[in-house]
Protein backbone atom coordinates (compact mmCIF):
# COMPACT_ATOMS: atom_id res chain seq x y z
CA UNK A 1 0.00 0.00 0.00
CA UNK A 2 2.75 2.21 0.71
CA UNK A 3 4.89 1.86 -2.32
CA UNK A 4 1.21 1.96 -4.24
CA UNK A 5 0.82 5.52 -2.47
CA UNK A 6 4.26 6.73 -3.01
CA UNK A 7 4.11 5.74 -7.18
CA UNK A 8 0.57 8.11 -7.28
CA UNK A 9 2.64 10.95 -5.73
CA UNK A 10 5.67 10.59 -8.09
CA UNK A 11 3.23 10.59 -11.26
CA UNK A 12 3.99 13.35 -13.65
CA UNK A 13 0.74 14.36 -13.40
CA UNK A 14 0.23 15.28 -10.34
CA UNK A 15 4.00 16.35 -9.69
CA UNK A 16 3.46 18.78 -12.68
CA UNK A 17 0.10 20.01 -11.24
CA UNK A 18 1.14 20.59 -7.83
CA UNK A 19 4.06 22.30 -9.51
CA UNK A 20 1.95 24.79 -11.62
CA UNK A 21 0.08 25.50 -8.75
CA UNK A 22 2.39 26.44 -6.62
CA UNK A 23 4.20 28.29 -9.48
CA UNK A 24 0.73 30.49 -9.91
CA UNK A 25 0.11 31.20 -6.31
CA UNK A 26 3.86 32.17 -5.97
CA UNK A 27 3.14 34.55 -8.79
CA UNK A 28 0.35 36.18 -7.50
CA UNK A 29 1.21 36.41 -3.92
CA UNK A 30 4.84 38.17 -5.67
CA UNK A 31 2.00 40.74 -7.19
CA UNK A 32 -0.33 40.99 -4.39
CA UNK A 33 2.70 41.68 -2.39
CA UNK A 34 4.15 44.97 -3.79
CA UNK A 35 4.07 47.92 -1.54
CA UNK A 36 2.84 46.13 1.48
CA UNK A 37 6.65 46.84 3.33
CA UNK A 38 9.95 47.68 1.91
CA UNK A 39 11.32 44.31 2.48
CA UNK A 40 8.45 42.43 1.01
CA UNK A 41 8.62 44.85 -2.04
CA UNK A 42 12.04 44.02 -2.80
CA UNK A 43 11.57 40.42 -2.06
CA UNK A 44 8.73 40.30 -4.44
CA UNK A 45 10.55 42.36 -6.95
CA UNK A 46 13.04 40.00 -7.17
CA UNK A 47 14.48 37.31 -10.01
CA UNK A 48 15.52 35.73 -7.27
CA UNK A 49 12.25 35.11 -5.22
CA UNK A 50 11.10 32.84 -8.23
CA UNK A 51 14.18 31.19 -9.32
CA UNK A 52 14.81 30.08 -5.70
CA UNK A 53 11.49 28.60 -5.43
CA UNK A 54 12.08 26.94 -8.57
CA UNK A 55 15.09 24.99 -7.34
CA UNK A 56 13.71 23.88 -4.29
CA UNK A 57 10.67 22.68 -6.48
CA UNK A 58 13.37 20.62 -8.45
CA UNK A 59 14.76 19.22 -5.13
CA UNK A 60 11.53 17.85 -4.02
CA UNK A 61 10.79 16.10 -7.58
CA UNK A 62 12.33 12.54 -7.68
CA UNK A 63 13.20 12.12 -11.24
CA UNK A 64 15.73 14.24 -13.24
CA UNK A 65 13.98 14.55 -16.09
CA UNK A 66 10.17 15.72 -14.27
CA UNK A 67 12.26 18.21 -12.45
CA UNK A 68 13.79 19.71 -15.70
CA UNK A 69 10.39 19.89 -17.24
CA UNK A 70 8.50 21.06 -13.73
CA UNK A 71 11.64 23.91 -13.60
CA UNK A 72 10.00 25.07 -17.30
CA UNK A 73 6.43 24.93 -15.65
CA UNK A 74 7.27 26.89 -12.50
CA UNK A 75 8.63 29.58 -13.89
CA UNK A 76 6.04 29.99 -16.92
CA UNK A 77 3.12 29.21 -13.84
CA UNK A 78 4.59 32.15 -11.87
CA UNK A 79 5.10 34.58 -14.82
CA UNK A 80 1.17 33.96 -15.76
CA UNK A 81 -0.52 33.96 -11.78
CA UNK A 82 1.69 37.38 -12.08
CA UNK A 83 0.53 38.77 -14.62
CA UNK A 84 -3.06 37.38 -14.37
CA UNK A 85 -3.15 39.28 -11.19
CA UNK A 86 -1.97 42.34 -12.79
CA UNK A 87 -4.65 42.01 -15.35
CA UNK A 88 -7.29 41.75 -12.30
CA UNK A 89 -5.66 44.42 -10.70
CA UNK A 90 -5.92 46.88 -13.42
CA UNK A 91 -2.09 47.50 -14.05
CA UNK A 92 -1.55 45.21 -16.93
CA UNK A 93 -0.80 48.62 -19.11
CA UNK A 94 0.10 48.30 -22.76
CA UNK A 95 3.92 47.47 -22.45
CA UNK A 96 2.72 44.76 -20.15
CA UNK A 97 2.34 41.64 -22.78
CA UNK A 98 5.55 42.06 -24.32
CA UNK A 99 7.11 41.85 -20.64
CA UNK A 100 5.22 39.17 -20.08
CA UNK A 101 6.81 37.72 -23.11
CA UNK A 102 10.33 38.54 -22.20
CA UNK A 103 10.04 36.90 -19.01
CA UNK A 104 8.17 34.01 -20.61
CA UNK A 105 11.15 33.52 -22.60
CA UNK A 106 13.55 33.83 -20.06
CA UNK A 107 11.62 31.51 -17.34
CA UNK A 108 11.58 28.69 -20.55
CA UNK A 109 15.36 29.28 -20.51
CA UNK A 110 16.04 29.22 -16.84
CA UNK A 111 13.54 26.81 -15.63
CA UNK A 112 14.99 23.92 -16.29
CA UNK A 113 18.29 24.91 -15.37
CA UNK A 114 17.03 25.69 -11.71
CA UNK A 115 15.03 22.69 -11.92
CA UNK A 116 18.01 20.33 -12.89
CA UNK A 117 20.11 22.32 -10.11
CA UNK A 118 17.91 21.40 -7.69
CA UNK A 119 17.21 17.84 -8.15
CA UNK A 120 21.37 17.30 -8.79
CA UNK A 121 22.07 19.41 -5.45
CA UNK A 122 19.96 16.79 -3.65
CA UNK A 123 20.19 13.55 -5.72
CA UNK A 124 22.73 13.87 -8.27
CA UNK A 125 25.99 12.60 -8.52
CA UNK A 126 29.79 13.23 -9.05
CA UNK A 127 31.14 16.69 -9.71
CA UNK A 128 28.24 18.21 -11.03
CA UNK A 129 26.55 18.32 -7.87
CA UNK A 130 28.39 21.50 -6.33
CA UNK A 131 28.14 23.23 -10.06
CA UNK A 132 24.59 22.50 -10.07
CA UNK A 133 24.71 24.03 -6.11
CA UNK A 134 26.62 27.30 -7.43
CA UNK A 135 24.13 28.03 -10.58
CA UNK A 136 21.39 28.12 -7.39
CA UNK A 137 23.43 30.35 -5.83
CA UNK A 138 24.33 32.35 -8.68
CA UNK A 139 21.43 33.81 -9.66
CA UNK A 140 21.13 35.90 -5.97
CA UNK A 141 24.82 37.15 -6.22
CA UNK A 142 23.96 38.18 -9.36
CA UNK A 143 21.40 40.10 -8.68
CA UNK A 144 22.77 41.87 -5.71
CA UNK A 145 25.57 43.06 -8.24
CA UNK A 146 22.79 43.91 -10.69
CA UNK A 147 21.00 45.86 -8.11
CA UNK A 148 24.31 48.09 -7.01
CA UNK A 149 26.27 47.98 -10.33
CA UNK A 150 23.24 48.29 -12.61
CA UNK A 151 20.38 49.97 -10.78
CA UNK A 152 22.56 51.58 -7.68
CA UNK A 153 20.40 50.60 -4.87
CA UNK A 154 23.42 50.00 -3.19
CA UNK A 155 21.15 48.65 0.29
CA UNK A 156 19.67 45.89 -1.25
CA UNK A 157 22.47 45.11 -3.33
CA UNK A 158 24.67 44.37 -0.01
CA UNK A 159 21.52 42.38 1.61
CA UNK A 160 21.10 40.44 -1.45
CA UNK A 161 25.04 39.85 -1.95
CA UNK A 162 25.27 38.75 1.61
CA UNK A 163 22.06 36.00 1.15
CA UNK A 164 23.88 34.88 -1.73
CA UNK A 165 27.33 34.53 0.03
CA UNK A 166 25.26 32.66 2.86
CA UNK A 167 23.51 30.68 0.35
CA UNK A 168 26.45 29.75 -0.97
CA UNK A 169 28.30 28.55 2.44
CA UNK A 170 25.14 26.99 3.40
CA UNK A 171 25.29 24.44 0.39
CA UNK A 172 28.65 23.80 0.23
CA UNK A 173 28.71 22.74 3.97
CA UNK A 174 25.22 20.62 2.65
CA UNK A 175 27.27 19.51 0.07
CA UNK A 176 30.61 18.67 1.88
CA UNK A 177 28.25 16.62 4.70
CA UNK A 178 26.58 14.21 2.27
CA UNK A 179 29.52 13.14 0.65
CA UNK A 180 29.70 14.91 -2.73
CA UNK A 181 33.25 14.83 -4.42
CA UNK A 182 34.93 18.62 -4.68
CA UNK A 183 32.63 20.18 -2.66
CA UNK A 184 34.41 22.96 -2.70
CA UNK A 185 33.85 24.03 -6.12
CA UNK A 186 30.13 25.37 -4.86
CA UNK A 187 32.11 28.45 -3.59
CA UNK A 188 34.60 28.84 -6.26
CA UNK A 189 32.44 28.89 -9.22
CA UNK A 190 29.46 30.78 -7.20
CA UNK A 191 30.79 34.16 -7.74
CA UNK A 192 32.05 33.10 -11.38
CA UNK A 193 28.71 32.26 -12.09
CA UNK A 194 27.19 35.78 -10.29
CA UNK A 195 29.47 37.74 -12.16
CA UNK A 196 28.51 35.86 -15.49
CA UNK A 197 24.37 36.52 -14.36
CA UNK A 198 24.99 39.73 -13.67
CA UNK A 199 26.43 40.32 -17.52
CA UNK A 200 23.55 38.44 -18.80
CA UNK A 201 21.20 40.56 -17.03
CA UNK A 202 22.51 43.53 -18.04
CA UNK A 203 23.23 42.73 -21.75
CA UNK A 204 20.78 40.80 -22.66
CA UNK A 205 17.44 41.05 -20.26
CA UNK A 206 17.48 44.42 -19.43
CA UNK A 207 17.84 45.22 -23.09
CA UNK A 208 15.32 43.61 -24.16
CA UNK A 209 12.98 45.04 -21.28
CA UNK A 210 13.85 48.14 -21.81
CA UNK A 211 12.82 47.63 -25.68
CA UNK A 212 9.28 46.52 -25.40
Amino acid sequence: MASVTASRRDSPVIVLAATGTFGLLLGWATYGLHGTTPVLDRLTNSTSTWIIWTAAAGALIRGRRLAVWGGALMMLATCGGYYAASALGGTFGSGALGTAAVWSVAGLIGGPLLGWAGWTVRRGRGDLRPVAGAVVAMVVLGEGGWLGLGLRYWGEAVAFLTAGVLLTALLTVYLARTGARRYWLCAALAPVGGLAFYLAEKAILNGLLTSV
